[in-house]
């Protein structure tokens, strides 16, 4: 048990971040293994250019050993992370002439639709209240869509959801409050059951 926490402990993001700085390949390897897939899934949200979204998230991955000593000390890597490829798939679109300003990241509409798991559903009834809320979730604004996801499917806290949109504190808890209320609308439901099925029984397919 001592050994399974000391292992936890040695391999949390923070001691693989500051492992890295030092110039750590084998943290660095493992931070990538930890959520390269999650920013592929999170790249392919913003771009429909898949080939594209790898090479952005690799870049992000690449600048990060490439200038590891000039890093922040103390960073939650996970919304790092998140924010550094949204702006990378921002810069690829400027240079595509898709964006006016290589530094805005306004202008990126959350593309992927919110899909149920079947699979993870056994009981009919429980199915359809989630195939409504499914529903709900894709005709919500792309923005109220994207903040959703960013607090209920990756655990961003507020204040990280303002600063990977670029936005106030409260400007993102408006358009978290205001994707929560036309669920709430739409689902007929209370606003915890709501959560409970949106952060476990859906997810991008």
């Amino acid at each position: 048990m001592e050994r399974q926490i000391l292992k936890k402990i040695a391999f949390d993001d923070n001691t693989l971040w500051t492992n890295l700085k030092a110039g750590d390949e084998k943290s660095f390897s493992l931070l990538f293994q930890r959520y390269y897939t999650n920013l592929i899934s999170y790249g392919n949200s913003l771009s429909p250019l898949q080939e594209k979204v790898q090479d952005c998230v690799q870049d992000v991955f690449t600048d990060i050993w490439v200038y590891r000593e000039s890093l922040q000390d103390s960073v939650v890597v996970k919304a790092y992370l998140l924010a550094s490829v949204r702006k990378r798939i921002a810069r690829l679109f400027e240079r595509d002439h898709i964006f006016r300003k290589a530094t805005s990241t306004d202008s990126i509409e959350f593309l992927f639709d919110f899909s149920v798991e079947h699979t993870l559903i056994d009981d009919e009834i429980t199915a359809e209240r989630v195939l409504q809320l499914n529903k709900s979730l894709n005709d919500l604004p792309p923005r109220q869509k994207e903040a959703l996801y960013l607090r209920y499917h990756q655990g961003l806290s507020v204040e990280q959801i303002a600063e990977l949109l670029n936005l106030n504190y409260q400007s993102a808890n408006n358009l978290l409050h205001r994707g929560l209320l036309s669920l709430r609308k739409e689902f007929k439901g209370n606003l915890a059951s709501i959560i409970v099925l949106f952060s476990g029984g859906l997810q991008f397919s």
